[in-house]
């Protein structure tokens, strides 16, 4: 989907790395949670605590996830999953505009 409505976007940016990734928590009616964010480039882990969907909305990048050996090439219009309780890496080869949607 191209646009949410009905939601609640949270004001305060969730701010990582000295500002080279920063999201915004949009909260829907159902419970249900996304992130939307921007990545520049460069080298990053995340920890996860919910199993994730992010979907690449502009740019690429490379994602290495958990208890793989090989990198995966990712970019605009692609999406990749990371289990719960993971750590994954990536590799922001441009400026990437993101979709993070948590799965309970």
């Amino acid at each position: 989907m191209s646009e949410f409505t009905d939601v609640t976007v949270v004001r305060e940016a969730n701010i990582y790395f000295d500002g080279k990734v920063t999201s915004r928590m949009v909260l829907f009616a159902d419970g249900a949670q996304k992130t939307l964010g921007i990545m520049l480039p460069g080298d990053y882990e995340f920890g996860t605590d919910d199993k994730e969907i992010m979907e690449i909305l502009e740019g690429s990048l490379d994602v290495l996830l958990p208890g793989e050996t090989s990198w995966q090439s990712i970019e605009r219009g692609q999406s990749f999953e990371v289990p719960a309780q993971a750590k994954f890496k990536l590799k922001v080869k441009s400026v990437t505009d993101y979709c993070c949607s948590y799965l309970k």
